[in-house]
């Protein structure tokens, strides 16, 4: 419970301090609106390229975990944009339900919380989740896109689609950083530093802005959250376990793995995609404070559980 909080209380206080400030005053709406392009177009594009670029393909192929894990993922993206669509009839938006629901925040909670429960055997399985979540990111992206463009015909909808999927950095970076590792290239230093230092302001200035964005206040709003936060921590991991356990038959560590990999809250990914389409992001934002909080519980049980396997 205790190494489950330290993980956690970094995630909940940025959040917090940003809510605070924007309560303050001392961060209005302008700040707001700036920070978060600096996320989407540098700080979060340097996160996912450096990440990329310094993954090693060997250990990442292990095709019956990458198999449960976005199974696990995609069905419940599927329940989740299926309800929230025939609720509203907005692709788009059931689109940004559903990539919350099933978005595990892997990179900044999953990879220290399954080398610290898991030792260093634990770190393949979390990295490899992290690909898997771009692959829903991708997903998602492009469903938003056909959402957005619905009423144009199919020809023109393809290609917006491509043309704007080219062009979102939140998708080139992580491409382009795959394409770099393949290359076996070393990176000029100062370059990588200057990388570096952007990729590391992404998650404290994305969870900053999500704090702000929780002053907005809604009923129907709080509604969604919860169902969405409930199919996170919840029915996520469930599923996840079925098909790593009693269906695939995964070894113990790989088991184990998957389970706190699911039962992960959801990651800024998604708000900042949001951000990106001018979207509302006032449901992502509370999807993120309510399974952070939350999977203080969640994670908590899946490794006690864990421990007895």
């Amino acid at each position: 419970m205790l190494y489950v909080f330290n993980v956690v209380l970094p995630v909940f206080a940025l959040i917090l301090i940003g809510y605070v400030c924007g309560r303050a005053g001392k961060l209005g709406e302008s700040a707001s609106i700036e920070l978060n392009r600096f996320v989407v177009w540098l700080a979060l594009p340097a996160q996912l390229f450096n990440f990329a670029a310094n993954s090693g393909w060997q250990t990442l192929w292990q095709l019956e975990f990458i198999t449960a894990f976005f199974l696990s993922c995609l069905i419940v993206f599927v329940l989740v944009l299926g309800a929230s669509y025939w609720r509203s009839g907005d692709l788009a938006a059931a689109s940004f339900n559903g990539l919350s629901a099933s978005y595990s925040n892997t990179g900044y909670m999953g990879i220290p919380l399954c080398a610290l429960a898991l030792g260093q055997d634990g770190l393949a399985p979390a990295i490899i989740a992290t690909f898997i979540v771009f692959v829903m990111f991708a997903l998602a992206t492009v469903l938003i896109e056909i959402g957005i463009l619905s009423h144009k015909k199919s020809h023109d909808v393809i290609l917006s689609v491509l043309r704007s999927l080219c062009s979102n950095p939140l998708l080139i970076a992580p491409v382009a950083g795959l394409l770099w590792a393949s290359c076996n290239v070393a990176m000029y230093d100062p370059i990588a530093q200057i990388i570096s230092f952007l990729a590391a302001a992404a998650t404290p200035c994305a969870l900053v802005s999500i704090g702000l964005f929780l002053l907005q206040k809604s009923k129907a709003v709080s509604s969604q959250a919860w169902g969405i936060s409930i199919a996170k921590l919840i029915i996520q991991p469930i599923i996840a376990w079925v098909i790593a356990g009693p269906i695939l038959k995964l070894p113990t560590l790989w088991l184990n793995a998957i389970v706190i990999l699911s039962a992960l809250p959801t990651g800024t990914g998604p708000f900042m995609l949001a951000q990106y389409y001018k979207a509302d992001g006032s449901i992502i934002s509370r999807v993120v404070l309510i399974t952070t909080v939350g999977s203080l519980l969640t994670l908590s049980f899946c490794l006690w559980w864990n421990s007895g396997i």
